[in-house]
């Protein structure tokens, strides 16, 4: 299993080293990942790569941006294999993208 590997001295410089505003972030990039999460799930289930693919971006791009190193890449893993239209690989990495997710709000307590 991939861990989510957060570079928390990095996330706090994006947030101009402002630790309210970097939980700020934090809150957003859990609901925006939340609901990013079930698109990917129903993208699933309509049998919809592209789709996947689309909400695997989003959570890729704020992960990047938060320096969660290991859900960015799992997320471009996913949006790669759905942009290719490969519905098994899209579907293969869904419990590690939804693993690292769980680890990673786990870890603020």
């Amino acid at each position: 299993m991939v861990d989510f590997k957060w570079d928390r001295d990095f996330a706090l410089e994006q947030a101009s080293d402002d630790e309210e505003l970097l939980q700020e972030l934090i809150d957003l990039f859990h609901s925006s990942s939340a609901g990013d999460l079930a698109r990917i799930k129903e993208g699933a289930i309509q049998e919809d790569p592209v789709a996947m693919g689309d909400a695997a971006h989003s959570i890729k791009g704020a992960a990047a941006s938060l320096g969660i190193e290991g859900i960015k890449c799992v997320a471009a893993d996913l949006e790669r294999a759905g942009r290719l239209g490969d519905l098994d690989g899209a579907k293969a990495l869904l419990p590690d993208l939804e693993s690292l997710l769980k680890q990673f709000q786990a870890s603020l307590g």
